[in-house]
């Protein structure tokens, strides 16, 4: 790309329209299911309220307010499907701490809905990364952007990048879904999910790119997360992470929303993730078949 002529601004064109059909890309919830981050609260879904009194040993239900359903949830804000704030890597700008600045003001709750809805560029990441090893991620360049870009034409401020390393086959419930995150992060005896490094995030951020997500548990490392959160969160990024089923998209032509709850001074939030991709594009695969 030429750098005296930058691209125009992604189109924020209607998109739900009969030519559309919509695709689900979040996490399901469920205690079995690997959905919290390994060091952080463990994600609980618990009945409050049953239509009828059953006693049980181990979780008895009670009809304390009627003849009715409903639960209750303990859940960290980083919980499945989930989108990053400023405010979680960047303190506030009177707080004397290491990499503190104005942005660490913005919770959840401040963060427009536009910069969590544009045009989808899907990057596909390969299998065959280098530098993965025993609690280590491989290394997403700056490379992989300009090879996408080549095939696909230059990334347009306001574009949602998505990074669609498949990494998402790992989360399954019980004991196999440790590789989803448990593995790599607290034992640290399987490769860490792929992972951009600096250099590439500030390639997108210098394009105008206002928000990235992935597939994997998180946009950082396994074993260094905090450097990519800074330089982009500082910078009035926000991330989607632990995004699903990436393969449904296109690498262009789809349009991308993430919907979180809005939560008051919120590090960051779970909520729905989807997309509309026009009838006439296939979905596609990553490079390694995978669906």
């Amino acid at each position: 790309m030429p750098e005296t002529q930058a691209p125009a601004p992604a189109s924020a064109q209607p998109f739900a329209s009969p030519g559309t059909r919509l695709v689900d890309l979040t996490l399901l919830l469920a205690e079995e299911l690997p959905c919290w981050w390994s060091t952080h609260m463990p994600y609980q879904h618990k009945t409050f309220n049953y239509f009828a009194d059953r006693p049980d040993q181990a979780a008895p239900l009670l009809c304390r307010a009627g003849p009715y359903q409903t639960r209750w949830m303990l859940i960290d804000e980083h919980t499945g499907t989930h989108v990053d704030a400023p405010a979680h890597f960047v303190p506030p700008a009177d707080s004397g701490l290491p990499n503190a600045g104005g942005q660490g003001a913005v919770t959840i709750d401040r963060v427009p809905l536009d910069q969590l809805a544009g045009p989808a560029a899907v990057i596909d990441v390969p299998d065959d990364l280098p530098g993965a090893a025993p609690g280590i991620s491989p290394v997403i360049t700056p490379a992989l952007l300009r090879e996408h870009e080549r095939e696909h034409g230059a990334i347009a401020p306001g574009t949602i990048v998505l990074f669609r390393t498949g990494w998402d086959r790992h989360y399954l419930a019980g004991s196999e879904g440790a590789r989803y995150c448990f593995d790599a992060l607290v034992t640290r005896t399987a490769p860490g999910w792929p992972a951009p490094e600096v250099p590439i995030m500030t390639e997108l951020l210098d394009r105008g790119v206002r928000c990235v997500g992935t597939d994997a548990p998180s946009i950082g490392s396994s074993h260094d997360g905090a450097p990519v959160h800074v330089a982009a969160l500082s910078r009035g990024a926000v991330f989607v992470e632990a995004l699903s089923g990436l393969h449904q998209l296109p690498a262009r032509g789809a349009y991308f929303l993430f919907a979180p709850l809005n939560v008051a001074r919120g590090t960051g939030a779970p909520g729905r993730a989807m997309a509309w991709v026009p009838a006439a594009i296939p979905a596609e695969r990553d490079r390694g078949g995978r669906a």
